[in-house]
């Protein structure tokens, strides 16, 4: 089923299908409310390290060219951010959550079954992400780093739980954690597919991982809970180890 929206944007986003997003996301909408003086100065400085990106990749280098350009002194950068690129990095990240996140709250999700929300959800934030395509390559490759691997892991994490709330989910329980452990796989892999082979391959890849999730949600609706699980796993390691039970067996002596 093609998702409907409420207001004016493209009415069926696909990664199969072009979108005119680059306009909505290569600056924050002048629609946000004021920032304050921290908040406007970091996207000023994402701003200033978009521009220069080209040239310095991401990384420090990329660091101390932006803050130049922004003018800010040593003891503002440090002050905004303190981890330098890392600190770029994840501002462009939640730029992009956010620019989706509005996108997404212009569609109309009463028509979608919950796979079908997936889908476009995962579709509108890796579009949103594109707009800025030279940044979010080199990014990518600096946040792969094994150093930086806990703030990809938290902006992934994040980025999933913004997502299936999005998509109304209310779990409190385990299936909270993995739903969001799983989506987030599915947006680096799919993000990951996007950037090397492009949009078609990218929708293949999506489709056919949110089947797989699907099918393990409907395997996970049907197994036993986790303790009565655990209970028979512990069971069998008892009998592996002592033997099985005999009923008629006199119990020990305390």
């Amino acid at each position: 089923m093609a998702p409907t929206m409420r207001r004016g944007y493209v009415s069926n986003m696909s990664l199969s299908e072009p979108a005119n997003l680059p306009a909505l996301v290569a600056r924050p909408p002048s629609l946000d409310p004021p920032l304050d003086w921290a908040e406007a100065r970091e996207q000023a400085l994402l701003d200033d390290a978009l521009d220069l990106v080209g040239s310095a990749g991401w990384g420090e280098a990329l660091f101390a060219r932006a803050t130049r350009a922004n003018g800010l002194s040593q003891a503002d950068a440090a002050l905004l951010t303190p981890n330098g690129a890392r600190d770029l990095a994840a501002l462009l990240w939640r730029r992009h959550d956010r620019t989706a996140l509005k996108m997404l709250d212009t569609y109309d999700l009463t028509r979608l079954k919950v796979r079908e929300r997936i889908r476009l959800a995962v579709d509108v934030r890796i579009e949103t992400a594109l707009a800025n395509e030279a940044a979010v390559r080199a990014a990518s490759l600096y946040l792969g780093r094994p150093g930086n691997a806990p703030t990809a892991l938290r902006l992934g994490w994040n980025t999933a739980d913004e997502l299936w709330r999005w998509v109304g989910d209310t779990t409190t329980d385990e299936n909270h954690y993995t739903k969001r452990a799983i989506l987030a796989a599915v947006l680096a892999s799919t993000l990951a597919v996007r950037l090397a082979r492009g949009r078609d391959s990218a929708g293949l890849h999506l489709d056919a991982r949110i089947a797989q999730v699907m099918t393990f949600e409907k395997w996970k609706a049907k197994a036993p809970p986790p303790i009565a699980l655990l209970y028979a796993v512990a069971s069998s390691l008892g009998r592996l180890r002592y033997g099985p039970v005999r009923p008629d067996r006199d119990a020990p002596d305390a």
